[in-house]
């Protein structure tokens, strides 16, 4: 898997990572995760799915390795100084005229949108809770509709 972590241990630079320690900013081998574990059991670890991005705080960039500082508006996208910077070429320049902020500037905003979606979100689910109690109303007035009809048909059946 061409995606695939390295381990960071100096002696194991060849070897497929298959965990990732969010507090040391690491990935481990099968052997470095037995020792960090018994060391540093409080840490967060993660196990490596490929699938799933793990965010280090650091630009994912192929030449870049260094910490994410600004946010793109143009492209709602996390960048370091690499992305912005007005030398393009070796992957820079990506986003020298975009619209860039730095992430502490736009923190609060995104937080408030988060808390507003958040909110529809609930909103929505209690209303579709609703219609499905509605609908659960109809369906019980239903069936008692349906066994008085069955009752009526039966008594003018024998009659």
């Amino acid at each position: 898997m061409e995606n695939q972590k390295k381990c960071s241990h100096k002696n194991h630079k060849d070897i497929n990572a298959i965990s990732y320690c969010i507090e040391c900013n690491i990935y481990m081998c099968n052997k470095c995760l037995s020792f960090h574990s018994e060391l540093l059991y409080e840490h967060h670890k993660y196990n490596l799915d490929y699938n799933i991005e793990i965010f280090t705080g650091i630009c994912k960039e192929l030449n870049h390795k260094k910490e994410l500082e600004y946010y793109c508006k143009n492209h709602n996208q996390l960048c370091c100084v690499g992305c912005i910077s007005k030398i393009k070429g070796k992957g820079n320049g990506q986003h020298t005229d975009c619209n860039v902020c730095f992430i502490e500037d736009i923190k609060e905003i995104k937080k408030k949108e988060l808390n507003v979606n958040i909110k529809n979100l609930e909103n929505f689910s209690k209303n579709i809770e609703n219609q499905i109690n509605d609908l659960k109303t109809i369906y019980q007035k239903m069936n008692e509709n349906k066994e008085k009809l069955k009752l009526k048909i039966s008594k003018f059946l024998l009659k």
